[in-house]
C-alpha cells in the first residue's frame, strides 16, 4: 500500500493515460537553481511509502529515490540562477517544470501539476492540483525526486563555495547563511535579483 490513494489518477488510468505528476523545489533559497521533476508511476510497480517530500526524513527520501528511479519514469528540468534573475522565480520554476517533462522518457497523456497554477507550453492536457504533493502519488514522487536532486546539487556547490552551509541549509536564508552572505559576500550562485542578496549588492 502507497502512503497515498491514487484517486485523482485513476481517472486517466482507466483511459489508458499515462499520467505524469510534476513538482518543483527551491522557490525560497537565496542561492541555487529550482528544480522540478516529472514522474510517471506504472499502477502495477507503486514504489511504498511516497508522500510529500515535506513529510519525509532526509534518510526516507533517500531510500525512495532509487527506487522510483528503478520503477517509474523520470525527468528532471532546472533553471539557473541567471534565468531566475532574468524572468522572476515563477517563470523559472514553470520553465523547470516544463523542462523536466520534456526529459521524461516518454511523452505522458495528462499531466498534474503541484499548485494553483500551469506552466505553458506543456505536450498535453494538465491539472493543477493544490496541495498535490500530499493528495498524489505521482506527484509526491515528483517532490522526493526534485527535492533529493536540488539538496545533491546544493552539496556539490558548498564544496566550491564553503562557510554559507548550503550541505545543510540548501541555499534557503537562514541564520547562518545569511550572516555568511553578509560576512563573505555574494556569490555566482546567489540570486541577484532576491532583496536579501540585493541589498549586500547594493551595500558594497
Amino acid at each position: 500500500m502507497t502512503a497515498l490513494n491514487t484517486n485523482l489518477e485513476q481517472p486517466y488510468w482507466d483511459q489508458g493515460l499515462r499520467v505524469a505528476g510534476v513538482d518543483e523545489v527551491g522557490r525560497g533559497p537565496l542561492a541555487g537553481p529550482v528544480v522540478a521533476a516529472a514522474v510517471i508511476l506504472l499502477p502495477e510497480a507503486i514504489p511504498d511509502g511516497l508522500n510529500d517530500s515535506k513529510k519525509l526524513t532526509a534518510k526516507r527520501r533517500d531510500l525512495l529515490m532509487p527506487l522510483i528511479q528503478q520503477s517509474c519514469l523520470v525527468g528532471i528540468g532546472e533553471a539557473t540562477v541567471e534565468e531566475i534573475d532574468e524572468i522572476n522565480i515563477l517563470q523559472a520554476s514553470f520553465l523547470a517544470m516544463k523542462r523536466a517533462v520534456e526529459n521524461l522518457p516518454e511523452k505522458p497523456g495528462h499531466i498534474l501539476v503541484d499548485g494553483n497554477r500551469l506552466p505553458v507550453g506543456l505536450p498535453c492536457a494538465a491539472t493543477p492540483i493544490v496541495g498535490g504533493d500530499a493528495r498524489s502519488p505521482s506527484i509526491a514522487a515528483a517532490s522526493i525526486v526534485a527535492k533529493t536532486w536540488r539538496d545533491d546539487v546544493m552539496k556539490k556547490i558548498a564544496t566550491q563555495f564553503p562557510g554559507y552551509g548550503w550541505e545543510t541549509n540548501a541555499g534557503y536564508p537562514t541564520k547562518c547563511h545569511k550572516s555568511a552572505l553578509r560576512d563573505m559576500g555574494v556569490t555566482p550562485h546567489h540570486r541577484r535579483s532576491f532583496k536579501p542578496v540585493r541589498d549586500i549588492l547594493c551595500r558594497d
